[in-house]
């Protein structure tokens, strides 16, 4: 069978960031410096150019999504250990919320704001065991449920009108689109390469997402049509990429098998999330 083309070369891309402990998010301030977290549970800061990684925080545990509040102050942490964590600038943190009601949260994943300071976040819950949720916390930590079970709930991205939330389903290489308000869901593109995990919209409302155990990353059309958008054979620019942002016409990508985030010039321009409006 012959392989398919990706869109884009994978020669485009370059280390944009290197000495990170296996970077699974990121997320930009409104500065341009770079956040993201890392396996033993450290909170990254790169600088706009690249040239350097300082350690913000230590909290230990594993650092996964990482979200700003639409202020900019705090920077959102999802880290199973301790639930959701809010980091201040100069690294110190606390809990935000480690239960919602009486259930304490098996897997927080990956969280992001809406412009009214919701803190929508999915709990994975066990792998292969359909007990996974989109959560929302309001700006005082009262939480619900908005959707579930799923299987392994991943990575978000908030639609414009922020109406809907698309959410990954890593166990079925899925992504699905829900209705914020009702909580209905429904399969918005299937057969996402092997084990997508983050995604991210671009200006034009096209979904892109990357895929763990197929490194690459895929574009998903407004008809749910997907196309293999990057591709790394050699697993060395692209490694088992977890999540993915745009800023200044670049892809960024995290690389959880690597060190290392990666960057390929690519034209496009993200749909702006809550700390950028």
């Amino acid at each position: 069978m012959p392989e398919i083309t990706p869109e884009i070369p994978i020669e485009r891309f370059e280390i944009f960031a290197n000495g990170l402990d296996h970077p699974e998010c990121l997320a930009f301030d409104r500065g341009g410096w770079l956040w993201a977290g890392g396996e033993a549970g450290q909170v990254y800061r790169v600088r706009p150019d690249g040239t350097a990684v300082e350690t913000v925080a230590e909290m230990g545990g594993f650092c996964g999504g990482v979200a700003w509040t639409p202020d900019d102050a705090e920077l959102f942490v999802c880290n199973p250990k301790h639930g959701v964590v809010r980091v201040n600038r100069d690294g110190k943190w606390t809990i935000f919320a480690s239960h919602t009601g009486d259930g304490r949260l098996i897997c927080p994943n990956f969280g992001l704001f809406d412009s009214r300071g919701n803190y929508f976040v999915t709990d994975s819950g066990n792998w292969k065991k359909h007990n996974g949720c989109l959560l929302k916390y309001t700006s005082d930590g009262r939480g619900e449920m908005v959707a579930g079970p799923f299987g392994y709930a991943n990575g978000l991205a908030l639609s414009t009108d922020e109406r809907h939330v698309f959410m990954v389903e890593s166990d079925t290489d899925s992504v699905y689109r829900i209705d914020v308000a009702t909580g209905a869901a429904e399969v918005y593109a299937e057969h996402v390469g092997r084990l997508p995990d983050g995604v991210a919209l671009d200006a034009e409302g096209e979904l892109f997402a990357s895929c763990y155990a197929s490194d690459d990353i895929h574009r998903i059309g407004a008809d749910g049509k997907v196309t293999l958008y990057a591709y790394d054979r050699w697993a060395i620019l692209l490694s088992r990429p977890t999540n993915i942002a745009f800023r200044d016409g670049y892809i960024y990508a995290s690389n959880l098998g690597r060190t290392t985030i990666t960057r390929a010039q690519v034209g496009r321009a993200g749909r702006p999330l809550a700390n950028q409006l």
